[in-house]
This record gives C-alpha cells, sequence and structure tokens, in this order.
C-alpha cells in the first residue's frame, strides 16, 4: 500500500543517521547547561522521539501544537497556537524541534512567542529544511537535510492527518491529493 502514495525521499536508516548526527551537534553546544526541548505538534512527534533519546545534556520535554495549514497543502500564512507550553521558559535554553521549515511563519511566530515568555534563548532545529519556500527570515540552527519543492509525508508528516506512520519520509504522489 505505501508503495502506491509515495516514492521513498529518506529511509530508516538515512533518518536514523540524521537524528543521530543533530543530537551530536546539540550535545556538544548544550554540555553543561540545561534544555528545555520544546517539540511542535504534531509533525515533530516521531522525530523528536528519536532525537530526544540521544539528547546526553540535563534536558525537559514539552509540546507545543501550532499551525497555518489546516487540511491543504499550502500554508495559509496565518498561524494559531492549539496548545501552549505548560513549562516555565524563563531564562531557560530553549530548542524548538519540528519536522519541517518551510514557509517560515510557523516557526517564526512560535519563536517569538517563546521569546516573550523570557527564554535565555531559543534555537531550532527541524528534520528538514524546504528554503525555495521561505516567506519569513528564518533559519534553523540544526538542520537534517534540505529538499526540494515537494510535498512529503511519512516519519511524523502528514496529508489531511494521514500517512504520519510511515517508517520513511517520501513524496506524496500528486493524485493523492489533487483528486
Amino acid at each position: 500500500m505505501h508503495k502506491d502514495i509515495s516514492e521513498i525521499l529518506f529511509d530508516e536508516e538515512r533518518l536514523k543517521n540524521i537524528t543521530k548526527e543533530i543530537a551530536c551537534h546539540i550535545n556538544a553546544d548544550y554540555a553543561g547547561r540545561s534544555l528545555v526541548v520544546v517539540g511542535v505538534l504534531k509533525g515533530s512527534f516521531v522525530f523528536l522521539a528519536d532525537l530526544f533519546r540521544r539528547l546526553t545534556v540535563d534536558c525537559t520535554l514539552d509540546f507545543i501544537a501550532a499551525s497555518s495549514y489546516g487540511s491543504g497543502t499550502v500554508s495559509s500564512g496565518s498561524v494559531q497556537i492549539k496548545k501552549d507550553i505548560s513549562a516555565d521558559v524563563k531564562d531557560k535554553h530553549v530548542l524548538l524541534v519540528e519536522d519541517i521549515l518551510d514557509t517560515g511563519n510557523t516557526l517564526s511566530y512560535i519563536g517569538e512567542y517563546i521569546s516573550r515568555k523570557g527564554a535565555a534563548s531559543v534555537k531550532l532545529c527541524t528534520l528538514l529544511d524546504k528554503p525555495s519556500r521561505r516567506i519569513k527570515p528564518i533559519n534553523a540552527d540544526y538542520i537534517g537535510a534540505k529538499i526540494d519543492d515537494v510535498f512529503i509525508v511519512g516519519y511524523g508528516l502528514d496529508y489531511d492527518e494521514r500517512y504520519r506512520n510511515l517508517p520513511y519520509i517520501g513524496v506524496l504522489k500528486p493524485q493523492i491529493y489533487t483528486h
């Protein structure tokens, strides 16, 4: 069934290696410091689970949910916080973990939102970066891989809440979302 909906872009082994490499950089950068890791739901949860298990620094975990997509394939540009963090981030180092950075609307909004809560620093980690779609002038501090402007699913990424459970990341075949 999976082959009928997408073409594999990143297989499980590649995702494991990407996650390991990012974790090594984060561990080096935050050695001796505490870190509040904030996953951006829902898309980041699979990547975040794998990444979090590889972190050796003192860290806590929280989640925030925001969206600018709804059920479409194109960002609306209007970001809404659907679930706020519960952690007090005042004077703490925060790492926002996202599945994909494309327009930058959501991560830019959340980064500013967390900064206004008094965080000592806010850094961004994204599994995938799609710079050709950037609208906001934002760059991630930790990037797993850059990709072209294709619609992808799997490993937590979805189309209309489907396909998050794929163990790989694949390019969604257009006939799935253009019917």
